[in-house]
């Protein structure tokens, strides 16, 4: 099939770049690093998203206790809870968003071997872009896990801050 294509006149020069198996055997090891990131952070998303379904799970159990004229004292966390859920719904978007940009990378270092434009840039932004994704991520991670691990004292404290600073922004708006 090779030698019709290259009879024919089509992508002759891709073809003869990509006749090596050396060659392309370079670029998988160039995508190793890449690939092992895209691994750890899907190890992370499903870290989040137990966290973040448990948090749905928690507010939707104490909202219908609620409804039903159950709930006490764990309806004070409710603002904490919902403030929990954001950051976390948050981390998850960034992350899942990281790892797109990853497989971007790995996808650049393969057809960087096979054109003849440079495109190294590309790939180093697009790393760069996946480590500040990864940051804000796993920031966000951490304010979530802070938030959770306050006392429930605590919790309440903040679910009244939260919710006296959302009356004063309605109030101002």
């Amino acid at each position: 099939m090779i030698p019709l294509l290259a009879e024919a006149g089509i992508a002759t020069e891709l073809i003869e770049r990509t006749a090596s198996t050396l060659r392309v055997q370079e670029i998988v090891q160039l995508s190793l690093a890449p690939v092992f990131l895209l691994a750890a952070i899907g190890a992370v998303l499903n870290v989040m998203n137990a966290r973040l379904i448990w948090i749905v799970d928690r507010i939707n159990g104490i909202e219908q206790a609620r409804e039903s004229g159950l709930a006490g004292r764990e309806a004070e966390e409710l603002p904490a809870l919902r403030q929990r859920q954001s950051y976390s719904q948050i981390a998850v978007n960034l992350s899942t968003a990281a790892a797109l940009t990853i497989c971007l990378v790995v996808a650049l270092l393969f057809v960087s071997a096979f054109i003849r434009p440079q495109i190294g840039t590309a790939v180093a932004i697009a790393w760069i872009f996946t480590m500040v994704l990864l940051i804000a991520a796993l920031g966000l991670f951490l304010l979530e896990t802070r938030l959770a691990t306050a006392s429930a004292r605590e919790r309440r404290k903040m679910s009244r801050e939260i919710l006296e600073k959302r009356a004063a922004e309605d109030a101002e708006s």
